[in-house]
C-alpha cells in the first residue's frame, strides 16, 4: 500500500498526522531565507519556535493516542453494558432533531411557514379552481351515493356491511 494513501481512517490516532516522507522535505536555502525575512525572526527565535512546535505537535500526537485508547475504553464498556450503537444513533438523532426544533430559526421558519400555509390556504379555497375542483367532488359523490341508494350498486360492499347505503360523513 502507498504510504500517501494509507491510514484514511477518521477515527485513527494518526488523523491528520503527516507521515515521513512529508515532515522530511527539504527546503532550499532561498525559500528558508525569504521566509525568514518576511517574518523578521532572529535565528535564536526561529530554533525556539520550531523547538516549541515540535513540543506542541508530540504533545498531539500523545492526545490522540490517549484519546484512542478512552474510545477503545468506552465502547468496552458500552459493550459489556449492552448499549448498541444503532442504540446510541437513535439517541443522538432523537436528541439532534429536539435540538433543532427548539432552534430559533426553525420556530421562527415554523411560525412563518404556517402564516404563509393559512394565507394560500385561504386564497385557494376561495379560488375558483379549488370551487371547481370542490364541484366535481360532489358530483362524483352524488353519482356514488345516488347509485348506491337506488340499488344499482356494481361496487363490492365491504364484508358486514348488510348492503346498506354510505351514510352522510362519507369522505366525499
Amino acid at each position: 500500500m502507498d504510504s500517501a494513501s494509507q491510514d484514511i481512517n477518521l477515527n485513527s490516532p494518526n488523523k491528520g498526522v503527516l507521515s515521513d516522507f512529508m515532515t522530511d522535505v527539504p527546503v532550499g536555502p532561498g525559500v528558508a531565507s525569504r521566509a525568514q525575512a518576511v517574518e523578521g525572526l532572529t535565528e535564536v527565535e526561529e530554533e525556539e519556535l520550531r523547538a516549541e512546535l515540535a513540543k506542541v505537535e508530540e504533545e498531539i500526537i500523545t492526545l490522540r493516542q490517549v484519546l484512542a485508547a478512552k474510545e477503545r475504553h468506552c465502547g468496552e464498556l458500552k459493550r459489556r453494558l449492552g448499549l448498541s450503537t444503532l442504540g446510541e444513533l437513535k439517541q443522538n438523532l432523537s436528541r439532534s432533531w429536539h435540538d433543532v426544533q427548539v432552534s430559533t430559526a426553525y420556530v421562527k421558519t415554523s411560525e412563518k411557514l404556517g402564516e404563509w400555509n393559512e394565507k394560500v390556504t385561504q386564497s385557494d379555497l376561495n379560488s375558483a379552481t379549488f370551487k371547481s375542483f370542490e364541484d366535481r367532488v360532489g358530483t362524483i359523490k352524488s353519482k356514488v351515493v345516488g347509485s348506491r341508494e337506488n340499488g344499482s350498486d356494481n361496487l363490492p360492499s365491504s364484508p358486514g356491511s348488510g348492503d346498506q347505503p354510505l351514510s352522510d360523513h362519507a369522505p366525499f
